[in-house]
């Protein structure tokens, strides 16, 4: 009898927490590597990349960041397995070890090489790149490129170089020879910043500071119906507001023109905040997607992680991406669903946004409800790493439980870069709907994986009220979370419609300025928080922010000589409100 006890609770074990992913959450669940520079931890040792970019070859997913001293690959997108590879030689002492990195390919070969001010970093190849199979297909590149992205025209046969990042320069870009990968001629600059005309490009938090000039970095090139598709980001990595923009040409070193809608890939609220300086790539079945740069900003303005927005071009050929409740669980390409509208979100909202918490200990200021907030810049912290170390979410009710996110925070770490092996997060997870009477839903007590932002989505949704989260231990530093993220349904109502939904902005022919806009609207009693559409069409309304907790958003981002379309909803942990009428502002 015991046996088949242990056999049945092993089978909803499997069923609950083992099967194959249909979703993944942003950021994104790798095992990231920790800063690996001196001066960028003096205000504490973190884990951090950027710059990401992603593309499929042979059948796998390749992913690419800055100072991971290695690359990953994936079959599904969503379980990622690491590779140690180090691309620099030693005469070559820098801390950046394969810096915003450029990878593609041509034909059957995979290409990568790193930024530099030089001219003697190599150009990798590989045809087997699931191992560390490299081979140099160049010694030493002459173009001596930051933020590099080596593009191959399949079309044509030739072969481009878009690099660049500076406040004060362009971006360029160069053909390269077709057989020695060397520039060819002088470098075209091609895209520029314009932030007098357009706000999101503009310094700051908020686009709203003006003591710097903008940076202007990450070229990326996409082909798409005969057209070339210059991205870039903009203004700055460290804040929530970085974006990417492109600009559109028939041919690949331009003339360069503004796309209407811009910036393209935007997403300023919400957990995972920013998405600024990436990659647009096709999966398996052809779609597009998005991966870029998320913003932590908190150890170092250089502290960052890696998210993935469905993306794609309409029937104009306008390119997007959509972010519109990015950080939610979101279909994977497996799944096959559009990337417009809501179709890639599954609809499983968040359940314990500022719900109450209970902890087995406090470090200093890092308060309980920081592990609720929806803001990884802010996190509990135990006092210690110890076993046994918890954190308690109350859902409030009985709720539907589809999945759950982890999100650890970096706390009193002792790593820096890439450690050979470490003994991951250990954790169990249980539930109650009396918070007292405790079941285990996931044990990872076993784990040796390390999952910074651990994602598990139940095969058989669970109902509970209380959620358990139990340190075993903890791969460096102590029990830290910034985000202890329940989704699924509660239930009671979805709020409603928003009410005097007014976006205030300057005439044309006001004096007034116009990149700006001020949003405000009636509270709705029932909303979590708010997603705000935007775009210079009724229907492009591609771009959205994501507001908690208030009923008016500051908008800096506006491009100032057109017309804009709005329109709000609002949404809390039964579901998302109807969408208002339309607003034009000219």
């Amino acid at each position: 009898m015991n046996k088949i006890i242990l056999l049945l609770a092993a089978t909803l074990f499997f069923t609950w927490a083992d099967a194959q992913q249909k979703t993944y959450c942003n950021p994104i669940n790798v095992d990231y590597g920790y800063c690996p520079i001196p001066n960028f931890v003096t205000k504490g040792k973190h884990r951090a990349t950027a710059d990401p970019v992603i593309t499929y070859f042979k059948d796998k997913y390749y992913l690419f960041s800055t100072n991971q001293w290695g690359y990953w690959h994936s079959s599904d997108m969503a379980d990622w397995t690491f590779v140690p590879r180090k691309f620099l030689r030693p005469e070559h002492k820098v801390y950046d070890e394969l810096c915003a990195p450029s990878l593609s390919y041509v034909n059957d070969t995979l290409l990568v090489v790193g930024s530099t001010h030089g001219k003697d970093f190599p150009i990798w190849m590989s045809t087997n790149p699931q191992v560390d199979d490299w081979k140099e297909l160049v010694h030493k590149f002459e173009a001596g490129a930051w933020d590099p992205q080596i593009f191959w025209d399949k079309d044509t046969d030739e072969v481009y170089l878009y690099y660049g990042s500076s406040n004060m320069y362009p971006l360029y870009g160069v053909k390269l020879n077709r057989k020695t990968f060397q520039p060819e001629g002088e470098p075209v600059p091609v895209v520029a910043l314009n932030d007098d005309e357009h706000g999101w490009e503009r310094f700051g938090e908020y686009n709203d500071n003006t003591f710097l000039q903008p940076f202007t970095e990450g070229a990326f090139m996409t082909k798409y119906n005969g057209k070339y598709y210059l991205q870039y980001g903009a203004p700055g990595t460290e804040f929530s507001v970085y974006a990417d923009g492109v600009y559109v040409s028939d041919k690949p070193l331009g003339p360069f023109t503004y796309q209407d809608f811009n910036p393209f890939s935007y997403k300023p609220g919400g957990f995972a905040r920013g998405a600024g300086h990436g990659a647009t790539y096709q999966d398996a079945k052809g779609s597009y997607w998005h991966v870029s740069t998320s913003v932590i900003s908190v150890k170092n303005n250089f502290e960052r992680r890696i998210g993935i927005w469905p993306a794609g071009y309409d029937k104009d050929d306008i390119m997007y991406s959509n972010t519109a409740y990015g950080d939610y669980p979101t279909y994977l390409p497996s799944e096959g669903k559009a990337h417009t509208g809501l179709s890639s979100f599954t609809g499983w909202m968040l359940l314990n946004y500022n719900k109450p918490v209970q902890v087995s200990s406090t470090l200093g200021g890092f308060q309980p409800n920081f592990a609720v907030d929806e803001d990884i810049k802010t996190y509990w912290s135990a006092k210690t790493a110890n076993k046994g170390e918890y954190l308690i979410t109350d859902l409030g009710e009985i709720s539907t439980i589809n999945a759950i996110q982890i999100n650890y925070a970096d706390q009193d770490v002792t790593f820096m870069g890439k450690p050979e092996t470490t003994t991951g997060h250990k954790y169990i997870i249980y539930t109650s709907d009396d918070g007292k009477k405790w079941k285990v839903l996931i044990d990872k007590s076993k784990n040796t994986k390390d999952v910074p932002h651990d994602y598990i989505e139940l095969k058989t949704p669970l109902k509970a009220r209380y959620l358990k989260l139990e340190n075993i231990q903890m791969p460096t530093g102590k029990f830290a979370i910034s985000g202890l993220r329940i989704f699924g349904k509660g239930n009671g109502e979805k709020p409603g419609a928003v009410k005097d939904f007014v976006p205030l902005r300057a005439e044309p022919k006001k004096k007034g300025e116009r990149r700006n806009v001020w949003f405000k609207w009636q509270q709705e009693p029932n909303a979590d928080g708010y997603v705000i559409y935007f775009g210079k069409s009724p229907d492009k309304l591609y771009g959205s922010i994501m507001v908690y907790g208030k009923n008016e958003y500051y908008f800096s981002g506006l491009d100032r000589s057109d017309a804009y379309y709005f329109r709000i909803e609002a949404f809390n942990n039964n579901g998302i409100g109807p969408l208002s009428e339309i607003k034009e502002s000219k």
